[in-house]
Protein backbone atom coordinates (compact mmCIF):
# COMPACT_ATOMS: atom_id res chain seq x y z
CA UNK A 1 0.00 0.00 0.00
CA UNK A 2 1.39 3.36 -1.04
CA UNK A 3 0.97 5.83 1.84
CA UNK A 4 0.10 8.77 -0.41
CA UNK A 5 -2.72 6.74 -2.00
CA UNK A 6 -4.19 5.66 1.35
CA UNK A 7 -7.48 7.47 1.99
CA UNK A 8 -9.59 4.63 3.41
CA UNK A 9 -9.96 0.88 3.47
CA UNK A 10 -13.03 -1.28 3.81
CA UNK A 11 -12.26 -4.59 5.44
CA UNK A 12 -14.73 -7.36 4.76
CA UNK A 13 -15.40 -9.65 7.70
CA UNK A 14 -14.48 -12.64 5.53
CA UNK A 15 -10.96 -11.18 5.15
CA UNK A 16 -10.30 -10.74 8.88
CA UNK A 17 -8.72 -13.47 10.99
CA UNK A 18 -11.50 -15.51 12.59
CA UNK A 19 -10.34 -17.28 15.73
CA UNK A 20 -11.82 -20.67 16.72
CA UNK A 21 -14.14 -19.04 19.28
CA UNK A 22 -15.74 -16.88 16.59
CA UNK A 23 -13.73 -13.82 17.58
CA UNK A 24 -12.37 -11.52 14.88
CA UNK A 25 -8.83 -10.16 15.28
CA UNK A 26 -7.73 -6.83 13.77
CA UNK A 27 -4.21 -5.39 13.98
CA UNK A 28 -3.83 -1.77 12.91
CA UNK A 29 -0.16 -1.95 11.83
CA UNK A 30 -1.02 -3.05 8.29
CA UNK A 31 -3.14 0.10 7.89
CA UNK A 32 -0.81 2.58 9.62
CA UNK A 33 -3.34 2.69 12.46
CA UNK A 34 -2.26 2.93 16.09
CA UNK A 35 -4.91 0.64 17.58
CA UNK A 36 -5.97 -2.99 17.33
CA UNK A 37 -9.01 -4.90 18.55
CA UNK A 38 -10.81 -8.17 19.02
CA UNK A 39 -14.51 -8.39 18.14
CA UNK A 40 -15.54 -11.11 20.59
CA UNK A 41 -18.48 -13.44 20.07
CA UNK A 42 -18.41 -16.08 22.82
CA UNK A 43 -20.96 -18.69 23.77
CA UNK A 44 -22.00 -19.08 27.44
CA UNK A 45 -19.15 -20.30 29.64
CA UNK A 46 -16.46 -19.32 27.10
CA UNK A 47 -13.88 -16.58 27.54
CA UNK A 48 -10.18 -15.79 27.67
CA UNK A 49 -7.20 -17.08 29.62
CA UNK A 50 -5.48 -14.93 32.24
CA UNK A 51 -3.06 -12.61 30.45
CA UNK A 52 -1.44 -9.14 30.49
CA UNK A 53 -0.63 -6.38 27.99
CA UNK A 54 1.97 -3.58 28.24
CA UNK A 55 -0.86 -1.09 27.65
CA UNK A 56 -4.42 -0.61 29.00
CA UNK A 57 -7.27 -2.59 27.46
CA UNK A 58 -10.82 -1.29 27.02
CA UNK A 59 -13.86 -3.53 26.61
CA UNK A 60 -17.15 -2.30 25.16
CA UNK A 61 -19.89 -4.81 25.98
CA UNK A 62 -22.42 -4.89 23.15
CA UNK A 63 -24.56 -7.89 24.08
CA UNK A 64 -24.77 -10.37 26.94
CA UNK A 65 -23.29 -10.59 30.44
CA UNK A 66 -19.62 -10.94 31.29
CA UNK A 67 -17.43 -11.49 34.32
CA UNK A 68 -14.01 -9.87 34.13
CA UNK A 69 -11.25 -10.73 36.55
CA UNK A 70 -8.91 -7.73 36.68
CA UNK A 71 -6.00 -7.72 39.11
CA UNK A 72 -7.67 -10.52 41.08
CA UNK A 73 -11.00 -8.66 41.44
CA UNK A 74 -14.17 -10.00 39.79
CA UNK A 75 -16.30 -7.46 37.94
CA UNK A 76 -19.69 -8.42 36.49
CA UNK A 77 -21.28 -6.22 33.84
CA UNK A 78 -23.55 -6.33 30.82
CA UNK A 79 -24.46 -4.74 27.50
CA UNK A 80 -23.95 -0.99 27.23
CA UNK A 81 -21.10 -0.81 29.75
CA UNK A 82 -17.39 -0.16 29.27
CA UNK A 83 -14.58 -1.59 31.41
CA UNK A 84 -10.95 -0.46 31.31
CA UNK A 85 -8.01 -2.41 32.77
CA UNK A 86 -4.67 -0.73 33.38
CA UNK A 87 -1.45 -1.77 31.69
CA UNK A 88 0.40 -4.80 33.05
CA UNK A 89 -2.64 -5.85 35.13
CA UNK A 90 -3.52 -9.56 34.78
CA UNK A 91 -7.04 -10.02 33.44
CA UNK A 92 -9.45 -12.46 31.82
CA UNK A 93 -13.17 -12.71 31.07
CA UNK A 94 -15.93 -15.29 30.77
CA UNK A 95 -19.44 -15.15 29.34
CA UNK A 96 -21.54 -15.66 32.48
CA UNK A 97 -24.89 -15.34 30.73
CA UNK A 98 -27.18 -17.68 28.83
CA UNK A 99 -26.85 -15.90 25.47
CA UNK A 100 -24.02 -14.93 23.16
CA UNK A 101 -21.51 -12.43 24.57
CA UNK A 102 -20.51 -9.78 22.06
CA UNK A 103 -17.94 -7.11 22.85
CA UNK A 104 -15.07 -5.16 21.36
CA UNK A 105 -11.69 -5.31 23.12
CA UNK A 106 -9.65 -2.23 22.21
CA UNK A 107 -5.84 -2.31 22.36
CA UNK A 108 -4.06 1.08 21.96
CA UNK A 109 -1.24 -0.50 19.97
CA UNK A 110 -0.79 -1.14 16.26
CA UNK A 111 0.12 -4.74 17.18
CA UNK A 112 -1.53 -7.00 19.74
CA UNK A 113 0.99 -7.72 22.49
CA UNK A 114 -0.11 -10.34 25.00
CA UNK A 115 1.61 -12.53 27.56
CA UNK A 116 -0.48 -15.49 28.71
CA UNK A 117 -0.20 -16.34 32.41
CA UNK A 118 -0.67 -19.57 34.35
CA UNK A 119 -3.72 -19.72 36.58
Amino acid sequence: MNKKDFNYTILKSADLELRPSGTVKFEGAAYEFGSSFFHVKNEPGKGSFLHVHPYPETWIVIRGSVRFTVGGEDIETSAGNIVVAGKDIPHKFVNMGTELLEMVCIHPSSRLIQKDLEE
